[in-house]
């Protein structure tokens, strides 16, 4: 109930306050929800309208102490002042993801989307796509003999081919076998080390015969030298499927000191915008940033614009982050000027809400290969945090975490609007997830 202030110059409202009674009067009108006044809005400003709202006792007489009339004044501010708006608590900061929880709901997902005989994806994709998901899924807790991850080991064990040595299939449909074999290495890898043993020799042994160099009639002046590409030596060299290839060999317990390592970091230096003695292409000054192109190969070729893939060599996000830890594996130390200098662009460039480095247009382009690239790279560092070229201090496991956790469904899948590379499949984007998510614990 609003209380209204009578005027205390007319006699009735003298008449009302001797009698302990109120009564409107001409200048303040009674308001209430059924009549309403735009005069007088039936819900005032508290703060505003405190005087006009504070009942008006007469001057304390001598049977009327000071005492009793400042408790009824003190009451009514108090009551007043309970009217007044709640300030808003401060926010309290959002507890983290729990990584655990994120893995089992992408597992859920992934049992529900499996094919009948164990893969994922549309054939012939499926015989990579798969690779990537049983690698994500061992790597985040999910058993080797357990469902999902049972079923799509079982599906690459029949992609072993034990003429050739590679872990693409035994049929026509055996396409892009360097980049399903080196998947599938790390797949098998994972899932068993010991039992697979043989067949992940066999599958180095076949990778390192299909690099380009001497064997391949490529000599190191050569810009495919060291290199791999999608299906040995029928297609040109770039700088994903040389990442897959080196990161294959490692987890096959190949050597830092075998040639195959050596060769490679020629060819990845090669794609790196860097005017050095490591790459003289006249491109590689052009942008001199440190960034990493998708091949050196063939003059420079790049994935930022489709329609300028000679003519425009920026570097981004994806390609700089394998660039980088193929440089780690291969052997390259820290003070290297290849890797300051790579590293001083991630430092300018430091973001998990793009692909750093594309075109606005493309930013959204191959996000998830580039989690899964930037985990990767940042382990192979070997630090917990990065600081950028501003001096803040990232915990990049935990920035990797809460970019993840924001994206996934909730059906447990990632998948990416920009379907480019594939990534409108939401199961090689939750193995990409996966294996981006498994790096995230320290």
């Amino acid at each position: 109930m609003v209380v209204l202030q009578p005027d205390r110059g007319s006699s009735a409202g003298t008449a009302a306050l001797q009698a302990g009674r109120y009564v409107p009067t001409a200048g303040h009108p009674v308001v209430t929800a059924a009549t309403g006044s735009a005069a007088a809005p039936a819900f005032p400003d508290p703060a505003r309208d405190l005087p006009r709202t504070m009942p008006v006792h007469p001057s304390p007489s001598e049977d009327q102490p000071v005492r009793k009339h400042l408790s009824v004044m003190l009451a009514a501010c108090g009551a007043a002042v309970a009217l007044l708006p709640a300030r808003p608590s401060a926010a309290q900061p959002a507890a983290p993801a729990d990584p655990k929880a994120l893995a089992e709901k992408a597992a859920g997902f992934l049992k529900k989307s499996q094919n009948a005989d164990g893969s994922w994806g549309k054939e012939p994709q499926n015989r990579g796509v798969t690779g990537i998901v049983v690698a994500g899924l061992i790597r985040t807790g999910t058993k080797a003999d357990e469902a999902p991850a049972a079923k799509g080991v079982a599906f690459i064990e029949g992609l072993v081919n034990a003429k050739e040595g590679h872990i693409a299939g035994n049929d026509d449909k055996a396409i892009l076998i360097n980049y399903t074999t080196s998947i599938n290495v790390m797949a098998l890898t994972a899932a068993n080390p010991d039992k697979y043993r043989a067949v992940v020799a066999g599958a180095a042994k076949y990778l390192k015969e299909y690099q380009w160099d001497e064997a391949r009639g490529k000599k190191e002046d050569s810009d495919f030298y060291g290199g791999a590409g999608y299906a040995g030596d029928k297609s040109r060299p770039d700088l994903s499927n040389t990442a897959f290839f080196l990161e294959a060999l490692k987890d096959a317990g190949v050597s830092k000191d075998d040639p195959a390592f050596k060769k490679a970091a020629v060819f990845v230096s090669r794609c790196q915008n860097f005017k050095s003695e490591f790459n003289t292409a006249e491109w590689a000054a052009k942008n001199n940033d440190g960034s990493f192109v998708y091949t050196g190969a063939n003059g420079g070729e790049n994935r930022r614009d489709d329609a300028a893939r000679t003519t425009d060599l920026g570097g981004y996000g994806s390609m700089t982050y394998a660039g980088i830890k193929s440089l780690v594996y291969a052997g390259v130390g820290k003070d290297d000027p290849r890797l300051k200098k790579a590293l001083e662009w991630v430092g300018k460039n430091y973001t998990l809400d793009a692909n750093p480095g594309m075109p606005e247009a493309n930013s959204q382009r191959g996000l998830y290969y580039y989690y899964h690239t930037f985990a990767k790279c940042m382990a192979s560092l070997g630090e917990d945090t990065f600081t950028d070229a501003k001096g803040v201090k990232h915990d990049w496991r935990a920035d990797l975490l809460a970019a993840l956790a924001k994206r996934q469904k909730p059906d447990g899948s990632w998948v990416n609007e920009n379907d480019r590379w594939m990534e409108g499949d939401p199961n090689l984007v939750t193995g990409y997830a996966l294996m981006a998510l498994s790096y995230c614990k320290k």
